[in-house]
């Protein structure tokens, strides 16, 4: 069964009240049904930001996206969340990953740990959040009966992971680049490979996860070439054919772009997209196009 539509948007830009809460109203206005929130230094702190959120907006989800495990204690993490979830009338998604900035682990004084030491971290934050959150015993008490959980996932232990504990499987059609903290995109053959490995190890689950890509790049224009040129210059190894095919990037006039929306839910099984907080108002006509499409 093809799942419906549903879209996020990442709030990256830290603000002063009235603005935050401003950003988040328009968010609403223009349709997102998630509201979300990046983990790194430099902008806002994730839960109280989805409190605030929560306070403007009334039928938006919260959630993060993703948070770096290496940041958290589990127990001090169980703590946030349940609060959160019960501050946010219930409204809370989970998003969690195993960081991949060194420089900010260095920053905040944690040990930064090779890949296969992040990815142990991240299982046993899991694990202990489904210990800690599903016993009767602990307090603060969330409001949902199981916070939903999302994983930002690439490697084949993270898909297995992926595949065993999360609700939400999120693709970031990236793998970590050449220089520290950077991410190199992966073509649509590529990430078919990425996605049939988490269709392998999932085919034992009771009920399947809604798959989510985050979206790099979206520009509604009869020019695309010149809304790639940032991107072909961070890549270039990419001719404009190239970046254009990319999965992350949605670039073209309106109905080429609402067509590549859709054939990816046919290809890979993307229904939940996310989009970057400056691209938040070209994607709305995307949005609202697919939506008239699916209630035709």
């Amino acid at each position: 069964m093809t799942r419906p539509f549903r879209f996020g948007v990442n709030l990256l830009t830290p603000a002063p009240a009235a603005e935050w809460r401003a950003t988040c109203r328009r968010a609403e206005d223009l349709g997102y049904d998630v509201l979300l929130v990046p983990d790194h230094l430099g902008m806002v702190a994730p839960f109280p930001a989805l409190v605030a959120a929560a306070e403007a907006t009334e039928r938006p989800r919260l959630g993060t996206f993703v948070l770096n495990a290496g940041f958290w204690n589990p127990a001090l993490l169980a703590r946030e969340v349940a609060t959160t979830d019960a501050l946010t009338g219930g409204r809370l998604e989970l998003g969690l990953g195993t960081g991949y900035v060194q420089a900010e682990h260095e920053a905040a004084g944690l040990p930064y740990g090779s890949p296969r030491e992040r990815v142990d971290h991240l299982e046993r934050t899991v694990a202990e959040l489904e210990r800690l959150l599903g016993s009767a015993d602990h307090q603060p008490r969330p409001a949902q009966s199981r916070v939903p959980v999302l994983i930002g996932a690439n490697g084949d232990r993270m898909l297995r992971l992926t595949a065993d504990r999360a609700d939400i499987a999120a693709f970031t059609g990236a793998r970590p680049g050449k220089t520290p903290g950077s991410l190199d995109p992966l073509s649509a053959e590529e990430l078919d490979e990425r996605v049939a490995r988490y269709r392998a190890l999932a085919t034992d689950r009771a009920e399947p996860a809604e798959l989510n890509l985050l979206i790099q790049l979206v520009a509604v224009t009869d020019d695309p070439e010149s809304a790639l040129k940032p991107l072909l210059e961070r890549q270039p190894g990419l001719t404009v054919e190239q970046a254009l095919a990319l999965p992350i990037v949605l670039a073209g006039p309106l109905e080429d772009v609402v067509a590549k929306v859709r054939a990816q839910r046919e290809r890979f099984g993307f229904s939940y997209l996310t989009v970057l907080e400056p691209f938040m108002e070209a994607f709305a006509p995307v949005m609202e196009r697919l939506r008239e499409d699916e209630s035709a």
